[in-house]
């Protein structure tokens, strides 16, 4: 069972999950996003930005709590590039070190949405905010902006840009702007638009390209993600 919603803060998402013993495991779509997690069984940890799918679940009961940052948020509230956790999924306390992170346990395992929200208004608000060039290069990938185009808008040299985009969402311009249109491709398909003209209105050479570009991200087709 999976739940979100706003977390209040700068477009963040507060999501819950339950998994049952031997359930079949859950797949977690790139979206160029950090995510802060509590879960009931290994406690607090960080869920870096994916590449590809991740598959999570499929072991013993669980229940997790998650805050997710949008694109560009996360290294300023953890403290760490984003590079860093790329494909990763790291423990709390190897990050901000032992002491630090039992202390947080204890707050979140009494009230996790609340306490995870808290600890990150504090932190991102102690860094003086999340880098503007984050939501400003996610908003025009997002749209359908051109790297070159993007590069020219933030006034950095395509060089620079990729530099700094690896330390805001983990990867590349080129590779998050895979991953933005997807997301706004299955967006779009799940609303009921069909995948032929999903690839036109998204930029796809035609739906045999939407559906090779899906099946790399994602590791299955895009009929596999719909509503059946």
């Amino acid at each position: 069972m999976y739940r979100e919603r706003p977390a209040g803060f700068a477009g963040a998402v507060l999501w819950t999950s339950a998994t049952t013993a031997g359930a079949a495991p859950t797949r977690v779509l790139p979206d160029g996003c950090v995510d802060l997690l509590w879960s009931s069984r290994v406690g607090l940890l960080v869920a870096g930005p994916d590449r590809r799918a991740h598959l999570s679940g499929g072991g013993p009961a669980e229940r997790w709590v998650g805050l997710r940052f949008p694109p560009g948020t996360g290294p300023a509230v953890l403290g760490v590039p984003a590079v860093e956790l790329r494909d990763r999924r790291v423990a709390l306390a190897d990050m901000w070190g032992e002491r630090e992170a039992a202390r947080l346990a204890r707050r979140v395992e009494a009230a996790p949405a609340a306490a995870l929200t808290e600890i990150a208004v504090r932190r991102l608000g102690a860094a003086g905010g999340p880098d503007p060039l984050g939501a400003r290069v996610a908003a025009a990938l997002a749209a359908g902006a051109t790297v070159t185009a993007t590069a020219a808008a933030t006034g950095l040299d395509p060089r620079r840009l990729h530099r700094r985009c690896r330390d805001l969402f983990g990867y590349g311009p080129k590779t998050l702007a895979r991953i933005l249109r997807m997301g706004r491709a299955l967006a779009l398909a799940r609303a009921g638009m069909p995948l032929a003209e999903v690839a036109a209105r998204c930029g796809y050479a035609d739906q045999a390209h939407l559906t090779r570009d899906v099946r790399d991200l994602a590791g299955v087709p895009p009929t596999a993600l719909l509503p059946r």
